[in-house]
């Protein structure tokens, strides 16, 4: 079977490459080879995560450990990790729920779903205060799609390309990334795609132009498309770190607001104190319509996802948005209430904020010192390196990035390579200042290895 390379490049980590098989030949062991092969004939193979890249025995922490014992930070941990992994706080709600209520049968409620949803009404600003849960965010992406259609009577929905929503046929129909859509014929009808904002790549320009004409653009759209019902965004794209100015988000709140359409923002991986809020939209001095969480809400222990609405979308009654088999789950509500009050205990978006900033100013020197560091951005504690060939020129430097990775890999330092050469960089808000030094070290220490080698 032949492989597009140069798509897979376009997404991710390149999993097929040479540069992957010389690092395992290297570093991995004989019985890793041999679970790796394992693992190999017995799941169905799909791209960005077959085949593996190495067999994890043990994650606690800030850390991932593979059965080798070879141990290593992990700055991606799929966005599971803001409390880190294997957190006592919430080992224990979840164990404590164990003994007195392991499943709860959809028909019924139960204490620690109602004390949750409690707890993100209470959290989130303004209207927001209507909850629905989901096993995934995927599924969450799927119960706002369906509110939308019940409570504006719309099908269209206008999102980003570059986005990325989840991986069923409704989500990646307004999603954005080739690796998900490509080859798997209609989509849902009235997914429309705009162009994203991007500070370094953009389409229309500089920045500012992504800013402005690209909103300009929307505007354009939606003057002569009907049956718009909701704008879905990422408002701080993960995968390759782009942070709109707040000037972005508050005028595309005023654009749906003038047209009548629903904004959703998906926080999914980026919410929790990610960015040093709680939720990503309290940087820009608005409120969407439908906010989505997922991923770290389950605190690294158990998938869990949540949609919070303004109340005036309480309008599906008859029809089910959801009902999930693990909708009200028992054991992920334990775990997500345990989360959010340990991030609220330890002062976990204090601690991003502080530490964002020294990881901040550690890249920014990194990028007067290396020509193949083209742009540096984040928040908070997210982070991304875009490697470019030279300062002067935006060609991307895949086979430069992916060697980057993969000798901080052999530093004990894991993080994922997003659109073939960002280094994304999102470390547990759990981790210590030391342990950033360290990592931050590593890095450059990297980035200097490959810049002496080109």
């Amino acid at each position: 079977m032949k492989f597009n390379q140069e798509v897979l490049r376009t997404e991710g980590d390149v999993n097929l490459s040479e540069n992957r098989k010389l690092w395992q030949k290297n570093h991995l062991s004989e019985d890793t080879f041999q679970y790796l092969e394992k693992d190999n004939e017995y799941f169905i193979h799909q791209s960005l995560s077959t085949p593996c890249l190495n067999v994890i025995e043990k994650s606690y922490g800030i850390y991932i450990e593979d059965i080798d014992g070879r141990k290593y930070m992990d700055f991606h941990g799929n966005s599971v990790h803001q409390v880190g992994y294997g957190n006592e706080y919430v080992i224990k709600a979840v164990k404590e729920q164990l003994e007195i209520l392991p499943f709860s049968p959809r028909r019924y409620t139960n204490k620690i779903s109602i004390e949750l949803a409690q707890k993100l009404v209470n959290l989130a600003p303004g209207r927001l205060n209507k909850v629905l849960f989901a096993p995934g965010g995927t599924s969450a992406v799927s119960m706002a799609l369906k509110l939308v259609r019940k409570a504006t009577g719309k099908y269209k929905t206008i999102s980003m390309w570059d986005s990325f929503h989840g991986a069923t046929l409704d989500a990646i129909s307004v999603g954005g990334e080739a690796i998900f859509r490509n080859g798997m014929g209609p989509l849902m009808p009235g997914s429309l795609h705009i162009m994203p904002f991007n500070s370094y790549r953009c389409f229309f320009g500089d920045s500012g132009a992504s800013c402005a004409k690209g909103l300009d653009y929307l505007e354009y759209v939606l003057e002569r498309e009907g049956d718009v019902g909701a704008i879905i965004v990422e408002p701080i794209r993960c995968t390759d770190v782009q942070v709109p100015p707040k000037e972005y988000h508050q005028r595309l709140r005023r654009i749906c607001d003038h047209y009548n359409v629903l904004l959703i923002f998906d926080e999914i991986p980026t919410a929790l104190g990610r960015t040093g809020k709680m939720f990503v939209f309290e940087h820009y001095e608005i409120e969407p319509d439908i906010v989505l969480l997922g991923k770290g809400l389950g605190g690294g222990v158990f998938p869990m996802a949540a949609i919070i609405a303004r109340d005036d979308l309480d309008v599906a009654q008859d029809i089910a948005l959801g009902h999930y088999t693990h909708e009200k789950s028992s054991i992920g509500c334990a775990a997500a209430l345990a989360t959010l009050q340990y991030i609220e205990d330890h002062r976990l978006l204090v601690k991003a904020n502080k530490l964002g900033e020294y990881m901040k100013l550690r890249l920014m020197n990194m990028q007067k010192r290396f020509d193949i560091i083209g742009d540096v951005r984040g928040i908070g504690l997210l982070y991304g390196i875009e490697l470019v060939l030279d300062r002067h020129s935006k060609e991307k430097a895949i086979s430069e990035a992916e060697n980057v990775m993969y000798k901080c890999m052999e530093k004990g330092l894991s993080f994922k390579v997003s659109q073939g050469n960002v280094l994304t960089l999102a470390p547990p808000l759990i981790i210590t200042e030391q342990e950033l030094v360290e990592a931050m070290d590593i890095v450059e220490y990297s980035i200097q290895e490959i810049a002496t080698e080109g």
